[in-house]
């Protein structure tokens, strides 16, 4: 589960555009790009499950 959420964040935190692509872009009026506070929420959100997938590894390895 923690190598996925790492991938997830890694994904989140650096192919924000594509992920938006796949996901969001028939929502959007023009579909041209996301919006800045998609990019911002995108973004944080990869960091929160990347730092998650990295503590969730580190305690696998100490217990």
């Amino acid at each position: 589960m923690s190598i996925f959420l790492i991938l997830a964040g890694l994904l989140m935190l650096f192919k924000t555009k594509l992920l938006w692509n796949l996901t969001e872009k028939w929502t959007s009026r023009d579909a041209t790009e996301p919006s800045d506070l998609y990019l911002w929420n995108t973004r944080f959100g990869g960091i929160v499950c990347f730092s998650i997938g990295v503590v969730g590894i580190f305690v696998q390895i100490l217990l």
